[in-house]
């Protein structure tokens, strides 16, 4: 094997001038919240949802486990940025610096094409949101998460912070605390939204933190697949993205999730997200990790009704310094329920790749079953893969199946693909592709491309 590259380019490293109409100073304190609140002219109650989240933040100590979070410094952090441009249904409302970045990025050309709704978001705020006219007259509600909060203060305080508490860890309190923007989606009893929804999350400014929280409501019989993309620029000092997103799935409903993020080196991805399924309902994470310098993510399913189905599909790649410590979560507490948890990772050079899942069977989830497969591939004798299961089954009709492997690439495979044509480098990334096939076959057709591409980019530099 050739000698490993030490790093390769960053394709959406590049940034325009910051230009923003508000920003907090650098460093968290009790004053910095509430000007996040005041300049949002937020109600009562999320102004004191906020308060809590920062005593808890103080009051919560950093995870000892996954990765090393010592380079993280929460007082080198600009915890609220306001672009320029306000929040639009019209693309051509938008600021021109704006603008640009996301038709680099491909907004709002897929909206066009494919999609039924989009958002976009630029540092702390949504800056353009827009819904299919057919939609609308359906009941669907696709929102920034600020707009519902005004528009929609029922449905918002119903399920706000219900599903994942400011309580529930440190990085989940300090979303409460400052949280920006993120996604309201609320989908009627038996309505099924054929084309996907999309939001876009872009960090510009330097030393940036994005906590954007998004809010799912997908009623009984109700059908939706949303879709989400993430990067941002590459900058000597870390910014920090730290999200939640709360799911509720109704009775016979299906939802998809599915995540493509792409952060630079420099971001330290830090997400809670969390889904409670209802009887015969059905949950799907479709969870694909490349850049940041650390992520920890583990989406969770809370199979609560009878016959709920939960899967993780997750996907993640770690080049040179990056560390990927994800997985997923399964909860079974009713009975008849299934889950799938599939994790594909590919380490090269000096990253490393962690798999961390529960898989956890109550009692009062007789028949449960539940299946686990974690395949790690190693390119480079530098790279590292590790896996850190634990299945607890409190009931003696329940199933629980583990696999796990590590690998690396097929030296006999790679010489017949050469032998065939193809140049080193193109049969190694094809068996890249083919390794992560069972996930990407499950993307929409411009993403699986999309993804695919990513893919060539992180092999680019591989292979010297």
């Amino acid at each position: 094997m050739k000698k490993m590259l030490t790093k390769k380019s960053y394709a959406f490293g590049w940034h325009y001038p910051e230009k923003n109409s508000a920003k907090t100073s650098a460093g968290l304190s009790e004053e910095v919240v509430k000007k996040i609140s005041t300049l949002k002219k937020e109600p009562a109650w999320m102004r004191a949802f906020r308060l809590q989240g920062y005593q808890k933040f103080l009051a919560k100590k950093m995870p000892t486990w996954g990765g090393d979070l010592s380079r993280l410094n929460f007082q080198n952090i600009h915890y609220f940025v306001r672009p320029e441009s306000a929040p639009s249904k019209n693309w051509q409302d938008v600021s021109p610096d704006i603008k640009k970045t996301f038709d680099r990025l491909g907004i709002p050309e897929a909206e066009k094409k494919f999609l039924a709704g989009v958002g976009a978001q630029y540092d702390s705020e949504t800056v353009y949101h827009n819904l299919s006219a057919e939609l609308k007259k359906l009941g669907v509600i696709y929102a920034s998460m600020d707009e519902a909060v005004q528009k929609y203060p029922g449905l918002v305080k119903k399920y706000f912070g219900t599903l994942i508490p400011a309580l529930d860890n440190k990085f989940a309190a300090l979303n409460s605390a400052v949280w920006s923007g993120g996604s309201f989606v609320y989908v009627p009893k038996g309505v099924k939204v054929e084309r996907p929804l999309q939001a876009y999350f872009r960090i510009n400014a330097a030393r940036m933190g994005q906590f954007e929280r998004t809010l799912i409501i997908i009623e009984d019989e109700a059908e939706a697949h949303y879709i989400e993309g993430c990067t941002a620029p590459t900058y000597s000092e870390n910014s920090l993205h730290a999200a939640v997103v709360e799911v509720f799935v109704g009775k016979n409903a299906r939802f998809r999730y599915t995540t493509i993020q792409n952060w630079s080196d420099n971001v330290f991805n830090l997400v809670t997200k969390r889904a409670r399924v209802e009887t015969g309902g059905s949950m799907s994470w479709v969870d694909g990790n490349l850049g940041s310098c650390l992520t920890m993510k583990y989406p969770s399913c809370y199979l609560m009704g009878r016959g709920a189905h939960g899967e993780t599909l997750s996907l993640a790649w770690a080049g040179h310094n990056q560390h990927q410590d994800t997985g997923a979560k399964m909860i079974h507490v009713a009975p008849q329920t299934t889950s799938q948890i599939v994790a594909k990772s590919v380490s090269s050079d000096t990253g490393r790749t962690s798999y961390r899942g529960l898989v956890q069977i109550d009692k009062s989830a007789d028949g449960a079953r539940a299946r686990v497969q974690c395949d790690a591939l190693l390119l480079g004798a530098k790279a590292k893969s590790d896996t850190y299961p634990t299945n607890i089954k409190k009931n003696a009709t329940a199933i629980i199946e583990h696999e796990a492997s590590v690998s690396q690439l097929d030296e006999k495979r790679l010489a017949y693909l050469q032998s065939r044509g193809l140049s080193e480098s193109r049969a190694r990334s094809l068996m890249v592709q083919s390794f992560f096939d069972p996930i990407i076959r499950h993307l929409p057709m411009e993403y699986a491309l999309e993804l695919k591409e990513l893919i060539n980019l992180e092999m680019e530099g591989s292979v010297g």
